[in-house]
């Protein structure tokens, strides 16, 4: 006889919709009472979709190890500069350019890896829909500069799949330790080993973590 969990799983959606993500709130609140908190004091977190594509990628290549609110700024002058933005548009930019813009030279050289694997066709963005979670990771960090925590940012938001943690996440890290009670952040690895008990919805746990540390809680 299988498990009332063994149905479950079997209902995961290949990727989050507003009324999966419903569902899914809905089993962490039944899983765990902190996550039930964090829903009961502040309601549902958003959705935090991107559309799937090059201009996505390059903004989460803009997020790495900085604020938001700047990685923002500088995706916003980079399409005031380059509108639309495509891989080949990007290419034809300068250093200065960039540079003006809010990209180091390293993120410049990450973006145009980027932008020279789509142009080259060695990377096929489109095709990821079609793959599972393990082998999107593998293709995007094939590419300079995309790491495991750029890959998974892209699986949650722009594929939406529902069962992604981006353990190497400060902000998730920060206040799974004040929602734990733990004593000291966690590492990665100790993050993923919390979060087991959220499968498989951990995408959506992590909304309802991002959602707490933006909050100030």
């Amino acid at each position: 006889m299988r498990s009332k969990i063994d149905i479950h799983l079997e209902s995961v959606p290949a990727s989050l919709t507003e009324e999966t993500f419903r569902q899914g709130l809905h089993f962490l609140s039944d899983r765990d009472p902190d996550l039930a908190q964090i829903l009961t004091k502040l309601g549902p977190p958003p959705m935090w979709a991107r559309k799937p594509g090059f201009p996505t990628l390059i903004h989460i290549i803009l997020e790495q190890q900085v604020s938001l609110a700047s990685a923002r700024a500088a995706y916003d002058r980079l399409l005031e500069t380059a509108s639309p933005l495509t891989p080949v548009r990007f290419l034809e930019l300068d250093d200065a350019t960039l540079k003006a813009i809010g990209f180091s030279r390293q993120k410049t050289a990450y973006g145009r890896s980027l932008a020279k694997a789509l142009v080259n066709a060695h990377l096929n963005l489109v095709k990821l829909a079609a793959m599972d979670d393990t082998k999107v990771r593998a293709e995007l960090i094939k590419i300079k500069g995309i790491g495991p925590w750029t890959a998974d940012i892209y699986l949650l938001t722009a594929l939406r799949r529902p069962d992604i943690m981006p353990s190497a996440d400060l902000a998730l890290a920060t206040a799974a330790q004040k929602v734990k009670g733990l004593a000291s952040r966690p590492t990665p690895d100790e993050l993923n080993t919390l979060s087991n008990n959220w499968k498989p919805w951990r995408a959506v746990a992590a909304r309802l973590l991002w959602h707490y540390y933006l909050n100030g809680r």
